[in-house]
């Protein structure tokens, strides 16, 4: 599997239109998808998966109204339960010289009713695209993994967390799965050949334990990790168990990776629910990096370090104060085809 700042051929998104994910809050949220469409598109094709006419229609006027490069994005009239790209769109990898796309199974985060439109878009890409499907299986069954589960460095390491893929009672996407059974799964689909593994995801993540929140790799050798500095916040100790661990791992080479902390921002809760505020939620394009930010004094310390990170494109903030109420941000919405 490419890392993510490869050069891409497109970024696939899906058009919002699921009013529960935003409760109360959705009528900013086309106006964000607008600004996300507009930054990536500077740089490559959006893929853009819409439910009808007519909800293409109403992208269309709100990609026209913010100025977006019209011209790049290529609407599939797909139908799907939800809207996170991340999670139940295709995951590609390298087979040779050519691509081909892994069909991992999607079931709404071992959590929720609606998925079974949603798990056959990886299926449905390799067929309108005339790319392999490699169906992931492991002891006589369909894998189910989530791309927000997992980050990697295009080199043959991949992070993820237990809490996500190993806890026993929460979200169990694969009863029994232990350890090995990950890193072999890991290994046979994305050609991850060492798995460093981070303990728990942080407060108010519907998904238990997503990387995405937690740590990123932003080069081969280089892994931004999230640190809390309010000793009295819930997220400060996983937080630093996390870091630790990184300091202990080693890479594919065996070397170990450089560290840089990211900050968090200031607790963000909306009708008594802490909401999953990070930003190691950023999301890698050919034009731009796009980082979430929430109206916090921390915003302008994360942009800056990442723009330390990023010498090669602008590091841009997109403000996700209503975007989190989805429970997820830009990188959550994104996935990346590589070129």
């Amino acid at each position: 599997m490419p890392a993510e700042w490869e050069h891409h051929a497109a970024t696939w998104l899906v058009w919002p239109h699921k009013l529960s994910d935003w409760p109360g809050r959705f009528a900013p949220i086309p106006w964000v998808y607008g600004e996300i469409v507009r930054k990536l598109a500077a740089g490559e094709r959006v893929r853009t998966l819409v439910q009808s006419a007519r909800h293409e229609a109403a992208a269309r006027r709100v990609l026209k109204d913010v100025g977006a490069r019209i011209d790049r994005v290529q609407f599939l009239r797909w139908p799907t339960d939800r809207g996170w790209s991340r999670d139940m769109g295709p995951i590609f990898v390298k087979r040779g010289t050519r691509h081909a796309i892994v069909g991992f199974r999607f079931n709404a985060w071992a959590k929720y009713p609606d998925w079974r439109k949603d798990t056959l878009i990886a299926a449905r890409a390799a067929r309108r695209f005339r790319l392999p499907l490699l169906r992931a299986q492991h002891q006589d069954r369909d894998v189910v993994l989530e791309g927000g589960a997992i980050d990697v460095n295009g080199r043959g390491t991949l992070l993820t967390s237990e809490e996500c893929l190993l806890d026993p009672k929460q979200q169990v996407r694969n009863r029994g799965f232990g350890r090995a059974d990950y890193e072999r799964v890991f290994k046979e689909t994305l050609g991850a050949t060492h798995t460093l593994w981070l303990g728990r995801g942080i407060v108010g993540d519907d998904t238990h334990g997503h990387v995405d929140d937690l740590a990123r790799f932003v080069a081969p050798g280089t892994i931004v990790a999230c640190r809390e500095a309010r000793a009295s916040d819930p997220n400060y100790r996983l937080l630093e168990d996390n870091w630790e661990r990184l300091l202990g791992a080693r890479l594919e080479d065996g070397s170990r990776p450089e560290l840089a902390a990211l900050p968090m921002p200031a607790p963000l809760v909306f009708q008594g629910r802490r909401l999953p505020a990070s930003y190691a939620n950023f999301y890698i394009g050919n034009a731009a990096v796009i980082v979430p930010t929430f109206n916090d004094p921390a915003d302008r310390h994360a942009l800056g370090l990442l723009a330390e990170l990023f010498r090669d494109r602008p590091v841009i903030g997109i403000n996700a104060v209503e975007l989190v109420w989805g429970l997820g941000t830009l990188h959550c919405l994104t996935q990346q085809e590589p070129a």
